[in-house]
């Protein structure tokens, strides 16, 4: 069941969140993906999936991801490492059903995925690098689950936070949640201050004035 921190990172956006994290001298913008399934904003708690060439795999003992889809709650988000591949699936039509079934909120994909029309009348959001319809089978296959993986060179570890919406996808360590949560939250309030500055009629060189340039060094 999602948290209370996973709500209020819920209530932000993805540019408020990389602002904080910049803030905080801190990484996590995974440059490179988009929400293949439509407009969707997600927010929760990471559940990581591990994929490898299936010719160094050795024998399968069941095909990649289910292991985390069974695992997963309400309110959790499945990211897996595909390696970057955008040739081949990480992904899949099924898998989101169940995911679905299961209460996840999201998937995120380093690579890419297949079925986006299946996942678009899910509802399921899935920010990917590409569709293709080549299978998975064969060509990769689950090294590992619930481990830390690289997102398109963000590490990303099992209960991490993560956020996603139509800018891209940023993660959050989960031992610095609360105050990258906080510092995002004082970021949006003062860009709401400033829209509402520019809707009284305020030139907008004068609302982003020198001041905005250095907001970011301002911890308070």
């Amino acid at each position: 069941m999602a948290d209370d921190l996973t709500e209020q990172l819920a209530a932000l956006d993805t540019c408020a969140v990389s602002d904080a994290l910049d803030q905080l001298g801190l990484t996590g913008v995974a440059l490179g993906l988009s929400c293949l399934t439509g407009p969707a904003r997600a927010a929760g708690r990471v559940l990581t999936v591990r994929l490898i060439e299936a010719a160094g795999a050795g024998p399968s003992r069941q095909h990649l991801g289910t292991a985390a889809v069974e695992a997963a709650g309400p309110g959790d988000v499945i990211v897996v490492d595909n390696g970057g591949r955008a040739g081949v699936s990480g992904w899949g039509g099924t898998l989101a059903l169940a995911a679905v079934r299961r209460g996840v909120r999201a998937v995120i994909v380093d690579g890419a995925c297949r079925d986006v029309d299946e996942s678009r009348e899910l509802g399921l959001p899935v920010f990917a690098r590409a569709a293709v319809p080549l299978t998975a089978r064969g060509r990769v296959a689950e090294e590992d689950w619930n481990v830390p993986v690289r997102i398109c060179g963000v590490a990303v570890t099992p209960g991490d936070y993560v956020i996603a919406d139509g800018s891209g996808v940023v993660f959050v360590p989960a031992a610095r949640a609360e105050e990258v949560v906080a510092a995002a939250s004082r970021i949006a309030e003062r860009e709401r201050l400033m829209a509402d500055q520019v809707r009284q009629g305020v030139p907008v060189s004068q609302v982003m004035g020198a001041s905005y340039e250095t907001m970011l060094r301002e911890r308070s």
